[in-house]
């Protein structure tokens, strides 16, 4: 098969916007560019008038190291911006600060979990400051005479920019998908950026390439660009994968080419030749100084770094016993595993009960009505009283259903709903005889049936009397009581 003949080579750059208040090199608020008033949030610093002096946003640094000190990553002492040389209409200066011979963080690496039994380790060559550009809007043409055209927001322009980049460490889109997905957590956990792509605060580029399996220089690569959704990124990866093995099956030359993604053709196109650093003709930044990191500075900076999730991960397993599917899906967001901490704070048995509501009937619950674990009614005790009215016998599963799907719609606590609409569990042996043999009585064919092989209706009859009971029957009271009437008739 041509696909074993040749092995993907992949990196990826990430471009992350730090959640600060003001810009990278200005005092102008950063705003939510989806709802914010165009061109409302800028001054003569983001919008490249001239004479305008920049200076460096402290929070922004901060926050970078403490993405490079997640990833692993050595905090250089010595770092500084230059200027980026390139047009495009959403540079207002006709250049970007950004660092390039001196980054703030290099040489680190992260693990992910992929399709392969080990854990796939992906360096990362480095994470640099810069600042973002404006948004362009694309207008098309709406009646005859009059042509397409682009508005400019600058209230993004400025904003700071972290840009990670890997190693060409990965080898599949699946690869790409649990690295980016693995950076996307980490930026989450970290309160420095929201992940919400559909926002654009984060935004993925990958760099292509296909070599021949076991050769060990790499190929000419094509780097897909503005890739905003995880979708697009493995799409992307994968069409340019296939494309680069054809076109090497069929003796073409790849060339090194600056592709963008088109989501209804379901292919890549070229934008442009692959630009090499000195078509950006890069030199110090004259308006800013080398920035020295004091080492002081970085062990602040690392002291508060928070418990990330694969540490999270493994400690959920260890302490609370949970299953790992249960871990990994409360792991994957700091408020959701927070969450679920203090629940098992409040709950005196077994943690994995917890888990597995939330994972379960909670979850659900938030999907179907667009909440955010911060966003539910439902505080992590009142859960806890919930579940221990289940573990206790008081509620039985499908009424305990009822309970919570009510906590998320008013906010009431558990006992509270269970007293209003009378759900506690009957599990008085002599009241749900009575119960079980009324049904019996009521239905001699299905007993009949029953007594003749037809064991699948001991469920049915089951259900008769949850129903006659409104879902409050202690279920293994029941089944054990229908079986002892049953196997009676059968002598």
């Amino acid at each position: 098969m041509v696909i074993d003949k040749y092995e993907p080579v992949i990196g990826m750059e990430i471009h992350a916007e730090l959640r600060t208040a003001s810009k990278m090199f200005c005092g102008c608020a950063v705003v939510d560019t989806t709802v914010a008033a165009p061109n409302t949030a800028i001054c003569p610093v983001c919008t490249g008038l001239p004479g305008a002096m920049p200076t460096v946003n402290e929070h922004a640094v901060t926050q970078a190291m403490l993405v490079g000190l997640a990833l692993n990553c050595e905090i250089n002492a010595f770092t500084s911006f230059a200027r980026k040389n390139y047009f495009y209409p959403d540079l207002p200066k006709g250049y970007q600060i950004s660092q390039f011979d001196h980054p703030l963080a290099t040489d680190g690496w992260i693990e992910v979990a992929t399709e392969a039994s080990d854990p796939l380790r992906v360096g990362v060559r480095r994470a640099h400051l810069e600042e973002d550009t404006a948004k362009s809007f694309h207008v098309p043409s709406e009646r005859a005479g009059v042509g397409a055209y682009t508005l400019i927001d600058y209230n993004r322009s400025g904003v700071p920019l972290l840009e990670i980049v890997s190693e060409p460490d990965m080898h599949s889109a699946a690869d790409a998908y649990a690295y980016a997905t693995k950076i996307r957590e980490i930026l989450r956990y970290l309160e420095v950026n929201s992940g919400d792509m559909e926002k654009g605060v984060l935004r993925f580029e990958a760099n292509v390439s296909v070599r021949l399996r076991g050769a060990r220089t790499l190929s000419t690569r094509t780097e897909i660009k503005n890739l905003n959704s995880f979708r697009a990124l493995t799409r992307a990866i994968t069409y340019e994968i296939t494309r680069q093995m054809d076109a090497m099956e069929s003796g073409e030359t790849i060339a090194q080419q600056t592709l963008g993604w088109d989501e209804a053709r379901d292919a890549t196109f070229v934008q442009r030749s692959k630009e090499q650093a000195q078509d950006y003709r890069y030199f110090p930044e004259p308006d800013l100084p080398p920035l020295t990191i004091d080492r002081g500075w970085v062990a602040e900076v690392r002291a508060t770094v928070p418990e990330l999730p694969a540490a999270k991960f493994a400690r959920f397993l260890e302490v609370y016993g949970l299953p790992e599917n249960d871990a990994r899906i409360l792991v994957a967001e700091r408020a959701l595993a927070d969450y679920f901490e203090h629940a098992a704070e409040a709950y005196a048995k077994d943690p994995a009960d917890l888990s597995k509501w939330m994972v379960g009937e909670l979850a659900y619950l938030m999907n179907r009505d667009g909440l955010t674990i911060e966003q539910v009614p439902v505080t992590p005790e009142a859960l806890a009283k919930l579940v221990a009215l289940v573990s206790d016998g008081t509620l039985n599963q499908n009424s305990a259903k009822e309970v919570l799907e009510t906590m998320v719609e008013t906010g009431k606590p558990p006992g509270t709903i269970v007293q209003e609409r009378g759900l506690v569990q009957i599990s008085d042996e002599d009241r749900l005889s009575q119960v079980v043999d009324e049904v019996l009585l009521e239905n001699p064919e299905q007993v009949k049936s029953y007594l003749a092989g037809k064991t699948s209706l001991l469920q049915w009859f089951m259900g008769q009397v949850m129903r006659k009971t409104r879902g409050r029957a202690q279920p293994q009271m029941v089944l054990a009581l229908l079986r002892e009437r049953l196997t009676a008739r059968q002598k």
